[in-house]
This record gives C-alpha cells, structure tokens and sequence, in this order.
C-alpha cells in the first residue's frame, strides 16, 4: 500500500555528526560563555497586566519581604516539598510548589493519570491539553500553587535515560507541541506549570555529587552536557521555546552543568538565551539542591532557589539572610532583586493564582490528620491538623481510562487476531505485569520497585494510586461478565504450569495474552542495579524466559507491553506464534480497563510510536555513561541532532518498528497532496532591547533593620531572611558553607541590554511563527470499522549536515469506513529554519526543501518540493 520515503541523497562518514561545528562545540571541559547583566522583565506578550500588579506590590516590600518571596524554607519545614516565606502584611501566602507532572505527589485521593510518553504515543494535542487542565485543577484543589511539570527535559537523547517517560518524545517538534498544550491546560486552572528540567539534563547517573558518591562513584561536581549551539537550538531548546510562547509562568533549571557552568548558574543559557533571545518573563526556579551559589546564581538569572536550604535540613541558605547581605553590600543590586520578587508574583499573577487558589489542606510528610506543623523540627514547634484528605478527582478515571486507551500502539497485528470478540473459548492471562503487587499498589515508596503490573515509574514524578485497575483485573471481569473460560499465571517462574496453559490455549483454539514490563525513574533510587537509567533495553521480571516457554506451546501470543520506552522486540516481531504487540506504556490507574478497551475494540488503537524500537541497543548510537570518565564527567553531545529516528536514517539503519509507526483495526489510504503558498513578508531581526533596569520601592540600607525580631521563636533549620548581627562578615550562622560565589564583569550593570536579533517577545522572534505554506492531504478509510489514524509530515531541509527528515506536523483524525477527510498542516518560518551560529539567528538555506507525508517516518507515500 505505501511506497517507502523517497529521501535526497544524503551520505554520512561515520556515526557522529557530519557536521565539524558540532565536533568542535561537544569537547571535554569547553567553557559556557558568559553572559551579563541579567535581563530584567518588561510585561512581554501577555504579560502586562500581572506585570503591573506585581510591581504594585514590590513596590510596598522592604528588603527582608522580597528576599522571603524568592526563597525556601528549607527541606521539610513546611507543608510542601518546596514553599516560600510568606509576607501576610500584604496578603501573600507562601507559595506551595509540589510534584509532580503525572499525579499530585505525596498525598492522597487525587489521580494517577498516563505519563507524557503515553501523551506523546496519542499524537493528539487535545487529550494533551484536558490531562493538563485536570492535573491542574487536582493542584489547585489540594492548595498547590507551582505544579513541577511538564517535562521536556531530558528530551531522550538515550532511550535508556530514566526519566525520559516523565517527558513526550526524542523528537523536539512533537515534544515541544504537546509540552505547550500541556502547559495551558495545567495554567487554564489557576495553577502555575513549572516547565523542567532546563537544560540537557539527559541522564540520571553523575546529576548530584552526594548521590554519586554514595553509589560509590568519585565526583567533584555534576556530570556536563556538552552540546554546541545549533544542536542546542535545533533539538534541546526547541519545547522550551514552544512552553515560553505558551506562557509557562515558571521555568525549572536542572542539576546538570552545561557545557561545564552549573546549569541553574549558567548565565548564558538562563541570561542570553532563556530571558533573553525566550523573552521568559515569568520565575526561573532550581532544581532541589541544584543551587550551587548565591550572588553568582542569581546574578546568572536564577530568581527562586528551592528548597531554600544549600542542601537538605543544614539550616544555611545561599538566598535567604544571605541574599541580604547581598544586597546590603551591593555585591547584588537592588533593580535584580526587584527582578526577582517581580517575575515571581507576576507569575503568580499571570494565572490569576491569587483569586483561583484554595488553602493548603494537605501535608508531604505524613498522612495522619494531625501532625508537627514543621516536620522536621517536630510537634515542640506546633501541632494541629495537617491534612484534611480532601478527594480532588472527581471523575477523573473516565478521561485516564479514555486517555490510556488512545495512547496504545498496535505494533503487530498478524491473522486478524485483535480485536477479540470476547467469546474466545479461553482466554489465558501470563506475566507477573498483569497482576497485583501483594503489598499494593503504593507497596514501594516512589514507586521504588517493579513487583506487578507497571502503570507508573519511579521517582518524583509520580503519585499514589487511589486504586490500580490491573490488566488481570479488567481482563477477568471481561470473560466472567459472560460466563466464559478464563485463567492466569502471574508468576513468571511458574515453567511447568505456563506451558500446559499455553498448550490447553492452542488445542482449544483460545488465545493467550502475555504482560511484561521495563521500568526506569529518578537517580535517587536504585532498583535492581538500575540507578535510575535503565542498564540495558531489555524486557523486567524475568519476561524473557516466560516468553519463550509460552510462545513454544502457545500459537496465538497477544503480547503486551508496559514500559518507559523502547525495548528490544525484534524476537517477538519475528516469532509466528505472537500474532499481536501492543505498547501500553505507563498507562496510570485505569490501566486494565484500557487495554481491555483496546483488545476488545471498544477503542480502535489510533496511538502512534513517539520513539524507534531499534533491533539493538547499539542501533540508536547514543547511550548513558554509567562510568565516570573523569571528576566531572563530561558527556560530549556528539551525535548532534542525530538522535531517535534521525539516526536510524543518517546511519541506514532498519528498526524493528520506526518513529511514528501504529496500526489500526481498519486501513487508511493517502491521497491529493496539496502545497499553498503564503505570502507572510520578510523576516526581519529583532531590534527592540532593555531600557535601564527599574527598581521599585527603597531599601533601608541599615542592617540593624533586619535583625531577628525579638519575639519570635525560631524553627530549627528553618530558613529565614533575617540577620543574626549588624556585622555583616558574621551575620549569619558559620564560615564556609560552601558558596564560591564571585561578581562577574557587567553583572552589576542595570543600564541597558542589547536587542537580540532572535528574541523579541515570549518565543523568540514573533515572525518565526509566520505560516509560509498550508499543506493538505486526503485521508480515506478504506476499511471496515471507524477509525483513528494520525496523518505526519516530514520535511527534509536539504543541507549536507541535515537529517534526512525532520517531523514538522500531525493531525489526530477520526475517520469513518469509506470516508475521506482532509488533513491540515501549517508550515511556519521556525519550521523550515536552521539555527545560525554566526547571526545568533534562525535562517531558511537555500537548498532545496522536500516535504512528505504519510503514516510515520518511514511510511510517507505522499511529497512534494517547496517552491
């Protein structure tokens, strides 16, 4: 039926990037350049009005209450995984920043919804944007006012990478629209998005040297992601451009160094590139204890550091009566701190936080009702009620189940066995992933295990189930309701029993279904070897060897697979007697009543692969270095942009199934491609820069103004912005808490900022979202059921150093048997541009450009040559 992708003729020397720029800009201990003053904000965009009443506001502040809005209180000291100090004089409230992008974390009666991998596979920007607005809306209902999420950092530049589930897809257009709709949703209900982790934060191993060390690995700093700037631009930056112009109130700098300067310090990717060519007017907030200074930091643009401590429960601060200090001796200038306090209330603001907010009513630290109203300092310090176990889910299982459902991908689909009538003579369960965790579903603290079905990975992204639907669960009550014959092993190691059910299966004629897993998350937990980053793409829980004594005695397998990304399935594509693969993913609470849904047609599997399954691990060409290769590990981009399905051409390499492969329980047919010109002007650089920093209000210069106040008592470790003497060398705590900080030439200058060409408002350029050309194509089902298909359009740029396509749109479409509806897709400036590293700018080459299109990256009957 496809014809495959006609492709120019592009040849590379070898498995790194062709292009020099990109070998001479990923070397081992390359410097970041430097890049001051920061850039103060303006009220971009749409921005003005919460710009206004922030202003307003700081304007009332003294010294002590601006440096508690853009600290933390310290590690477990308030309600929250992260708060800031409140100023109730002029009615702000301490700000409640909480995990997590999947679920709200550590506490109960909210949903567990699909995580962004599952979103990435529905390729749909609707579902994107309703699974936002809910797990906003569960946010704010629990009192949370900055959700940390979404997630397009690590973008999955390795498929082993731990977190990468966390985020959508290794491809940077698919990733950066679904990031921006995400980010709407959870902003639509009143709750600022906290878009992370910026910037090439692509592996778990090396991220915090404690961490490392007590893995027992040599390190003096964070691990460095070395990427050159046009790789930077073309694939890293690309979703956070699309969260910036979306309006993401809240930008979350990751543990990382980038290009060796710690990267919530790095004052060119945070100053030149984010506030500066982004036009970020909301709050740059650290990672929790990836603050690593306090006057360079924030003089590298870091506005709120988290969660206030320089590492957890020490009671020092880098911000705090630190950041006092600053400013009392001028090594930090008023018009910054302004900056500060400004970006973070006008972030506030910008989601009318203020009006849509409710009261906490819950506590991280413990799920009795009442408790110390400061953990970790303990009841001495105040008791009372801490958590109100208010249900904020409403009916929100019916969306997950509907979600999970849309987001699975039939791989392979051989003899017509799915989808099943539901009157299989039996129907016989396997896998220790169809069943339950005897200790339950929150058995594992963080989800630190793999023990039963996978419907979630590890780590902080994460939240309680308020139940866990399993596929046995589902598939059970699927035969019994009917009176059917049905029967399941969930015991991976059960040899002799799943061979003879196997066999009963085939001498009956039933079919058999086959659940297995692999699971990855944060670098804080080790399960199994696995420190966060998978050790290998294999299948968990001892999958394989249940495969292979079912598949030997069973001839007609329905294999299903749960998982983080991709795992080797070449095996099972070529086995005859697995007629069908599913990939699930991490599907959230309704997880058997999803796949349940798709197996007995109920839903049409419309869901795309938003990642290649290569047949082996070396195919994809990149990896994680699990081994230090010095005392700041160094991973060196090399790849360039080459990475996913970009490799796979770049190097002609055959997948087991390619980037945006699924099929359907119907056919589709292509046809009609059309190309229409749109005459948009010119694309001229920005010219517009920062007028003289402002500052706002007047700061008594005394320090005698900021000393403890008498009547209080202190919590211990609890972080304050008050001083504990007049002398300013001894006003807080002990010497040698380890900030390095140093004031660079022009941090300190508030008098202007040069334009930059590619910036200009929040985005970038506004001209790069000019449309140059609408594409269309018609779409028939040639079918016999009704049907999802997701039309994609690739371009090829036409450049020696360019992939051989790049996705540059899609469109989710239900279609109907013997209908024929039209596909749409907008082709923009920013689409058909190249990052230039000489201009600083985005620039359309004059080679020739191919687009195509079709039902994935490899199946593109459709194309035609721009004009």
């Amino acid at each position: 039926m496809y014809a495959p992708a006609r492709f120019p003729n592009i040849t590379y020397p070898d498995a790194v990037s062709p292009n020099p720029n990109v070998l001479l800009g990923t070397q081992s201990n390359q410097e970041s350049p430097l890049k001051y003053p920061s850039p103060w904000s303006t009220g971009q965009g749409d921005w003005a009005e919460s710009y206004k009443k922030a202003i307003a506001l700081v304007k009332q502040m003294t010294l002590d209450e601006k440096v508690n809005l853009t600290t933390g209180t310290g590690w477990r000291t308030e309600f929250c995984v992260g708060n800031t100090g409140e100023i109730p004089r002029l009615g702000i409230r301490s700000l409640c920043f909480q995990d997590s992008p999947t679920a709200v974390r550590y506490t109960d009666f909210v949903s567990v919804f699909p995580q962004g991998v599952n979103v990435a596979a529905t390729f749909d920007r609707k579902l994107a944007y309703m699974r936002g607005k809910l797990l906003g809306e569960e946010h704010r209902d629990k009192g949370v006012n900055v959700a940390l999420g979404p997630v397009a950092g690590p973008l999955g530049r390795s498929p082993e990478g731990g977190r990468n589930w966390e985020g959508f897809s290794p491809d940077p257009y698919l990733t950066g629209v679904l990031f921006a709709d995400t980010i709407k949703g959870m902003q639509s209900a009143g709750v600022l998005a906290s878009a992370k982790h910026f910037i090439g934060n692509e592996q778990e191993h090396f991220r915090q040297i404690v961490e490392s060390i007590d893995y027992g690995f040599n390190i003096s700093q964070p691990g460095s992601s070395n990427i050159d700037d046009q790789t930077l631009h073309e694939l890293y930056l690309w979703p956070f451009a699309d969260g910036v112009r979306a309006g993401a109130a809240s930008i979350m700098c990751s543990y990382n160094l980038l290009n060796n300067s710690q990267a919530c310090q790095n004052s060119y990717m945070q100053n030149y590139i984010l506030k500066g060519e982004l036009g970020f007017q909301g709050h740059i907030l650290s990672d929790w204890q990836a603050t690593a200074s306090g006057v360079s930091a924030i003089l590298a643009g870091l506005d709120v550091s988290m969660p206030g401590d320089t590492s957890f429960n020490t009671g020092y601060s880098y911000f705090g009566p630190n950041l006092t200090i600053a400013v009392l001796n001028g090594t930090v200038p008023q018009w910054r701190l302004d900056d500060m306090a400004v970006r973070t209330l006008a972030s506030w603001f910008y989601v009318d936080g203020d009006t849509a907010g409710v009261d906490l009513n819950f506590q991280s630290w413990t799920s009795d009702v009442y408790g110390p109203l400061h953990a970790y300092a303990g009841p001495e310090y105040g008791y009372g009620l801490v958590n109100q176990h208010v249900d904020v889910r409403e009916e929100h299982g019916e969306f997950i189940r509907r979600l999970g459902a849309a987001s699975t991908v039939l791989l392979k689909n051989e003899r017509n066995t799915l989808p099943l009538s539901g009157h299989e003579r039996l129907t016989a369960v396997f896998g220790e992933d169809a069943g339950d965790n005897p200790a339950g579903p929150n058995g594992c603290r963080n989800r630190g295990c793999d023990i039963g079905t996978l419907a979630e990975a590890w780590g902080s992204g994460q939240g309680e189930f308020p139940y866990l639907v399993t596929p046995r669960t589902a598939l059970q009550n699927e035969v019994v309701s009917h009176y059917g014959a049905f029967e399941a092993i969930t015991n991976n190691s059960a040899f002799a029993e799943i061979a003879a059910l196997g066999k009963l299966a085939t001498e009956v004629h039933g079919v058999c279904i086959a659940f297995v897993n692999a699971d990855s998350g944060e670098g804080f937990i080790n399960v199994d070897g696995n420190i966060g980053d998978r050790k290998n793409l294999t299948l968990w829980q001892g999958a394989p060897g249940m495969l292979a004594n079912l598949t030997a005695n069973c001839n007609n397998t329905v294999l299903v697979v749960h998982g983080v990304g991709p795992v080797e399935l070449e095996v099972y594509k070529q086995n005859p007697n697995v007629t069908a693969i599913l990939w699930a993913g991490l599907p959230g609470e309704q997880s058997g009543n999803s796949i349940a849904d798709v197996l007995y047609g109920r839903t049409n599997p419309g869901a795309k692969l938003p990642f290649t399954i290569g047949k082996e691990r070396s195919d994809y060409g990149t990896d994680v270095l699990y081994t230090p290769n010095q005392l700041i590990p160094q991973f060196n981009f090399r790849e360039g942009v080459f990475i996913d399905y970009r490799t796979f051409d770049y190097r002609n390499i055959t997948p087991t199934y390619e980037f945006g492969h699924g099929l359907s329980y119907t056919t589709f047919e292509y046809s009609n491609l059309e190309v229409q010109s749109i005459e948009a002007g010119d694309y001229a650089p920005n010219t517009k820069g920062w007028s003289p920093a402002p500052t706002f209000g007047s700061i008594n210069n005394s320090s005698s103004a900021y000393l403890f106040p008498s009547n209080m008592t202190r919590v211990p470790l609890y972080i304050y912005p008050w001083l504990n003497s007049t002398n300013l060398s001894r006003a807080y705590g002990a010497d040698g808490y380890g900030d390095s900080s140093f004031v660079p030439e022009g941090a300190l200058d508030g008098s202007s900022i040069e334009a930059h060409p590619a910036g200009g408002a929040p985005g970038g350029n506004p001209l790069l979202w000019d449309v140059l050309y609408r594409v269309t194509a018609d779409i028939t089902n040639s079918g016999p059921v009704g049907g999802i298909e997701v039309p994609q359009l690739y371009l090829s740029l036409g450049g020696p150093y360019d992939p051989k396509i790049v996705l540059r749109g899609f469109e989710r479409l239900s279609i109907q048997p013997g209908e024929t509806v039209q596909a749409t897709f907008d082709l923009k400036r920013r689409d058909l541009s190249n990052w230039d590293t000489v201009s600083q700018n985005w620039r359309i080459t004059d080679y020739t450009k191919t687009l195509y299109v079709g039902s994935s990256s490899r199946k593109l009957p459709l194309s035609a040559v721009l004009r």
